[in-house]
């Protein structure tokens, strides 16, 4: 019987994702200078769709039927997950340092587990207490170690923030008879299509960018990794526990963005710092953990 190891299961799902997708903050401020943030996005997305094509075009087109009766849910996943997330996470890279974008996107979680309590979920003393550990070290990183003034970047990655817990609540709303690859291949389908006016605008106004390995292989990177695979690990993840438990886990994104701009964009990490990711950490493994027999979940 599977069932049993299906928290397990979700909660590596989720930690993949998050992990993943810290590199994408870095490549977001990495290209800040060289590939305008809305053809950084369209790219992105382009690549995301060859990829999952070979995987998810047929299923897609199977479920056809159910696109179109389901097409205001497709639509609206495709604008937040895809259309303007990314969109607004590279045009915070432009200002704002990878380890703040990373500890801002943090708060998302907690939307998640708000519009999730709003439509009935019981959350669990447990999950509540660690979700909220895990918010105050972000909180703490915010003010302590990356600056207590919020620039615009901050704001444009508070929207992004807000576009992600979105979506993830989304997810638990998914048509049973609209898979994972198929969902996957239209939302990625949608959300490049939805973008061609503001990429056509950004040419005309911007010009386009110099294909050099700097540029296409971080863009590589966020089309398979960030987009195909982590999409893919976090949609599962949601499936199996849920957008809070989820949500939970993705609190290690200030940590991993963090460690790795530091290793890459020599971006520093003080003491202060460091002593908020281990709250961080600590209610990352309070919430994600399976509560006791009886207990709420």
């Amino acid at each position: 019987m599977p069932r049993p190891a299906a928290p397990a299961l979700g909660i590596a799902l989720a930690a993949l994702a998050t992990v993943v997708w810290a590199g994408s903050f870095v490549t977001s401020r990495a290209l800040h200078d060289t590939v305008p943030p809305v053809q950084h996005a369209f790219w992105r997305w382009v690549v995301a769709l060859a990829a999952v094509a070979p995987f998810g075009a047929r299923p897609a087109w199977r479920a056809r039927g159910a696109i179109r009766s389901h097409l205001g849910y497709v639509l609206l996943a495709s604008l937040l997950g895809v259309t303007v997330y990314n969109t607004l996470v590279n045009q915070a890279g432009v200002t704002t340092p990878a380890a703040t974008m990373g500890m801002i996107m943090a708060a998302s979680p907690v939307l998640m587990a708000v519009l999730e309590r709003a439509g009935g979920v019981r959350l669990g003393a447990r999950r509540v207490t660690g979700l909220l550990t895990a918010c105050a070290g972000v909180l703490l990183l915010v003010g302590r170690g990356g600056g207590a003034h919020l620039a615009a970047g901050d704001l444009w990655m508070i929207a992004a923030a807000c576009c992600f817990g979105g979506y993830s609540a989304l997810l638990r709303r998914r048509p049973a008879e609209l898979g994972g690859a198929a969902f996957l291949f239209t939302t990625f389908l949608f959300g490049a299509v939805l973008l061609l006016p503001v990429q056509a605008a950004s040419l005309a106004v911007q010009g386009g960018f110099a294909p050099t390995p700097g540029t296409v292989l971080p863009l590589l990177y966020v089309g398979v990794m960030s987009s195909a695979v982590a999409f893919f690990a976090w949609n599962k993840a949601i499936a199996l526990v849920g957008p809070t438990r989820a949500g939970v886990v993705y609190y290690l994104q200030p940590v991993c963005v963090a460690l790795l701009s530091r290793a890459l964009l020599g971006e520093r990490t003080g003491p202060a710092q460091l002593l908020c990711m281990a709250l961080i950490l600590g209610g990352v493994a309070l919430g994600a953990t399976s509560p006791r027999r009886g207990a709420a979940t």
